[in-house]
């Protein structure tokens, strides 16, 4: 019996009219429904990951500086004060000579001998993206002993605005600044 359908099934087959094959407009618009669907929900996922890899490179940048800044610390017992004194090529490499500016994002430093302290910021050029800013310093903990701290920030909300400032207090390690308003800041390294 079932040789006998499967024949059936066969015969049927090679019988259906030259016009029965291919696609309905239904089938194809359904199909073009379901490509869209698709696309919509991908579409702001892919854009969301271009912006998060733009923004890899300002934290890698702001934390490279940190890491230097401290192998620089302890040869010259201070900061310094410029990319060019710290010769980091990752992110002089990535911005117009003698700018501090790359396409994503807009780098400075500075340093403070009053604090014994040194931060680097990364204003983001473009306005979906966040910006960024580090902090290190030199200070004496609650056990005497010499130490250094650093810290990762990360502005709460894109923005073309610096993100507030790394704060600096006597004994302790570096905080971010403020988590509210425009600019506010979220810890993401220490």
């Amino acid at each position: 019996m079932r040789t006998e359908l499967k024949a059936k099934f066969i015969q049927h087959l090679n019988n259906r009219k030259q016009s029965e094959k291919g696609f309905t407009l239904v089938e194809l618009l359904v199909v073009i429904i379901i490509i869209g669907i698709l696309a919509a929900i991908a579409l702001p996922n892919f854009l969301n990951q271009t912006s998060k890899a733009k923004q890899s490179e300002a934290k890698q940048n702001v934390a490279l500086v940190n890491k230097t800044q401290n192998a620089f610390r302890a040869e010259n017992q201070s900061f310094a004060s410029t990319f060019n004194i710290l010769a980091i090529g990752s992110v002089t490499d990535t911005v117009a000579p003698g700018s501090g500016t790359s396409a994503n994002y807009s780098y400075t430093m500075g340093q403070s001998a009053a604090t014994d302290s040194a931060v680097a910021i990364a204003v983001a050029r473009d306005g979906g993206l966040k910006g960024y800013n580090g902090g290190i310093t030199r200070f004496v903990n609650a056990a005497g002993q010499n130490v250094t701290g650093t810290i990762l920030c990360e502005a709460t909300g894109a923005s073309t605005v610096a993100p507030v400032a790394v704060t600096f207090a006597a004994g302790v390690a570096p905080l971010c600044g403020s988590s509210t308003g425009v600019g506010g800041v979220t810890t993401i390294s220490i």
